[in-house]
């Protein structure tokens, strides 16, 4: 593998931004994370078949990053390139009552702009961070409605062949799960929505993010919910119930106010949230039987 190699030659790369070296706590919600060997910011299709080629020549891992808010990386850092799409993957478009979206193109602006066209159908994704590509990979929503029941098509690359498209109605569509292959790439996607009065809307969509305010600390950093729910039962109140609320390890705490947030006090490691996620997981196993499966995403731990 050749970094040095990867970076002289992206750095000629048409439509794209290449850095090293760029600390990973500077795109998560967690603020936590070391540097990315190399970093790459594509603004264009043609400059993210470039990026893939040139990486794939020398031998270089590479993940593709949105906002980084499922996210937790390692204090070490990521040894490999981290692609983030730009400019030609951000924009959105209307055709009636369907919306087009770039994976790249953030959530609050989807969710804004349908509002905007009176359209309903994706208030369930209101203050979600993130990006569409992120949403559209994890099925994102609440406990009760997700993106998937809304996609019409999905638009991936598959690297070294090519583009390809898939009906949302081809799509498993499960709670935080799709089967869109982790090799491929979100490009954009489609969703069919329904009319609605603009009030309307915004009233649901108000009500939504009053009740996360209430229940979810959004003042501190953290990755969202770090447990997937097993089954009906809300692991939160499974965590709570252990008396968890408040534990903590270096800057990493299970939230007061949500006990399946752990929230970044301050200066808290990837190693930190990591201890704090075994202590939660191994209690819960402990007192229950239920082996808590993760729902944030690692990056950089390697083996």
């Amino acid at each position: 593998m050749s970094i040095f190699n990867a970076y002289m030659a992206l750095s000629g790369a048409y439509d794209a931004d290449v850095t090293r070296d760029e600390r990973l706590s500077h795109h998560t919600t967690y603020r936590i994370g070391g540097p990315a060997a190399l970093f790459v910011k594509v603004n264009s299709y043609p400059a993210l078949l470039k990026t893939i080629e040139i990486l794939g020549r020398e031998g270089v891992d590479w993940v593709v990053l949105g906002k980084g808010s499922n996210i937790l990386a390692a204090d070490r850092g990521y040894d490999g390139c981290v692609i983030v799409l730009g400019r030609e993957f951000s924009r959105i478009s209307f055709d009636g009552s369907e919306v087009t979206a770039g994976a790249g193109a953030t959530i609050a602006r989807l969710v804004s702009e349908t509002l905007s066209h009176s359209l309903s159908g994706l208030e369930c994704l209101v203050g979600i961070p993130g990006t569409v590509g992120g949403a559209v990979s994890m099925d994102a929503g609440t406990r009760h409605e997700w993106i998937g029941a809304r996609v019409k098509d999905v638009v991936t690359l598959r690297p070294g062949e090519g583009l390809h498209r898939y009906a949302g109605s081809d799509i498993e569509w499960g709670y935080r799960y799709t089967d869109i292959p982790t090799s491929e790439i979100i490009l954009e996607a489609t969703f069919a929505l329904v009319p609605d009065e603009k009030a309307a809307i915004a009233e649901r969509m108000e009500a939504l993010v009053a009740r996360r305010r209430l229940r979810q600390p959004l003042g501190k950093p953290s990755c969202g919910s770090v447990f997937r729910n097993p089954g009906s039962r809300s692991v939160g109140q499974l965590i709570d119930s252990c008396g968890l609320k408040g534990y903590s390890v270096g800057g990493a705490c299970v939230s007061d106010m949500h006990a399946n947030f752990i929230v970044n006090n301050g200066g808290a490691r990837a190693a930190d949230v990591i201890a704090v996620m075994s202590r939660v997981h191994d209690t819960v196993l402990d007192k229950y039987g239920i082996d808590l499966v993760p729902e944030v995403k690692c990056l950089g731990f390697g083996a």
